[in-house]
């Protein structure tokens, strides 16, 4: 969770100084020049100890620059945001404190948990299971926990429960309390289960829980069941691959994530534009020439139109012409621009959009291609062979990326990948440039392969891949729903 203040914050920060339960996404929110800093601590191993986390703050503030001090959850809830606030005030360096959304709240509350309800109790108690081991007396008051009806929270408390649940069944608790164990809570890896409170431990070493975990005791645990909702997501916890261009990528991402996946972006493309758009600018001020227009792709058409307003004019420009589009996301992209289509063919592969130009007689039409510079020759070559002037016209590039397989690669030999999906040949060409793929077949008993429709599994199958999944409907919605479908 984030809220608003923090992105607004972040996006003015020249270096980011992140936790192990900061969500590395947010870090997409930073300046594209910005430092970026780890100083993780994750059950005793620790990059940088406290006082030289401290320390490497103070030394970036002093470098006159803006510091992101990222960190999971609150800062001043069980964070260290208060003793890291002293050495900031003593070293004479001005700073501000985000409040974030607590563990406490909000995992109980992705697993179906209120941490107040009128019919149970009307207060909440948040408590370390992780105290400070060089204290010389605890700063636990059992008996008062134990006889309280607050709903108690304890952080970083698993390794610690067996002793909690005991010392709360010794000073006074029911040992039949309601007891939840959350882990990860709001994320894709989220688990949760409820138990009692004299159980809960055992059950807990059954199940192999581990840290992160919030502990929750008290009656609203009994509303987990009739609550939850997170976990009934239907891809909660699948790890899905999306190799789109980071451009194009933004929807599915956001839909898979809503459906609870966990999104490993891995774009294989970036969508460039032209060195040089004096051709596209002539026939821009020739457009009358044509008789259709076909555009093949959403990329087409926002090139287009970043040509067509810097040249300073506007979709009255295509008035005579008729225009088709190779499906509906395409379609959409031009009647957010002021253009309905004359033409979306039913299944949207370019032969389809041949097929139905056939049927509209093209034989003697102009037809104008706006497209990638590489891109299927199928459609251009189709509509030539049927007695039409075709002109292929390049409105941008796409090109290999950069991208370090690393990421992907260490999440195949864990087990957390289920899906890798394609969304078209260039997607299946370029991954395989940047991950061989004798690395994907050597875990193919576990990964399953989805893609858009029968163009990008011919090439899939040029390198030895069938699709595990692909839907009928050649579109990305559809190709989430075989999604969802495959993973009932």
């Amino acid at each position: 969770m984030l809220t608003v203040k923090a992105k607004e914050v972040m996006e003015t920060c020249d270096v980011f100084i992140y936790d192990y339960l900061a969500n590395a996404e947010f870090l997409k929110y930073a300046k594209a020049d910005a430092e970026i800093i780890y100083v993780g601590k994750k059950g005793g191993d620790h990059t940088l100890p406290q006082e030289k986390i401290n320390e490497l703050i103070i030394k970036k503030a002093r470098e006159n620059k803006m510091i992101a001090r990222l960190k999971g959850g609150d800062p001043y809830v069980f964070g260290r945001g208060g003793e890291e606030a002293e050495e900031l005030v003593e070293a004479g360096i001005d700073y501000e404190v985000v409040p974030g959304i607590t563990a406490g709240v909000a995992a109980p509350a992705y697993a179906g948990i209120p941490v107040t309800h009128r019919d149970h109790t009307t207060s909440v108690c948040f408590i370390t299971g992780h105290e400070d081991p060089t204290k010389e007396e605890s700063g636990h008051n059992w008996e008062v926990y134990a006889k309280s009806n607050s709903t108690l929270v304890f952080y970083m408390g698993v390794k610690n429960l067996p002793m909690i649940s005991e010392n709360l069944i010794k000073n006074g608790r029911d040992p039949q309390t309601p007891c939840a164990l959350i882990r990860w809570g709001t994320r894709p890896e989220q688990q949760s289960f409820v138990s009692t409170l004299e159980n809960v431990a055992a059950e807990a070493a059954e199940r192999k829980f581990a840290a992160p975990s919030i502990i929750v005791v008290g009656g609203v645990c009994s509303l987990h069941d009739k609550l939850a909702w997170f976990e009934k997501r239907p891809l909660l916890g699948k790890g899905v691959v999306v190799t789109r261009a980071r451009e194009q990528a933004s929807g599915l991402v956001r839909t898979l994530g809503d459906l609870g996946a966990k999104v490993y972006e891995f774009p294989t493309i970036t969508i460039e534009s032209l060195d040089d758009y004096a051709e596209v600018e002539t026939e821009i001020l020739r457009l009358a020439h044509w008789d259709w227009c076909v555009f093949t792709s959403v990329n087409g058409v926002k090139k287009f139109f970043e040509q067509l307003d810097i040249i300073g004019l506007d979709a009255r420009i295509f008035a005579g012409i008729e225009i088709a589009a190779i499906g509906p996301a395409t379609a959409d992209a031009l009647r957010e621009r002021g253009i309905k289509p004359d033409f979306v063919p039913e299944k949207y592969v370019a032969e389809h959009v041949v097929e139905g130009l056939l049927a509209r007689g093209v034989k003697g039409k102009r037809v104008l291609i706006p497209r990638a510079k590489v891109a299927r020759e199928v459609l251009p070559e189709e509509l030539a062979r049927a007695g039409a002037e075709v002109k292929i016209l390049p409105v941008y590039e796409t090109k290999l990326t950069e991208e370090d397989p690393a990421e992907i690669v260490t999440a195949l030999e864990k087990g957390k990948l289920n899906y890798v999906t394609f969304t078209s040949s260039s997607t299946v060409d370029n991954f395989f440039d940047l991950l061989k793929p004798e690395t994907l077949k050597a875990h193919q008993d576990k990964v399953k392969i989805a893609c858009i429709g029968p163009v990008t599994a011919k090439t899939l199958a040029g390198y030895g891949f069938a699709p595990d999944v692909q839907p009928e409907d050649y579109t990305i919605p559809a190709l989430v729903e075989a999604l969802v479908k495959d993973a009932e």
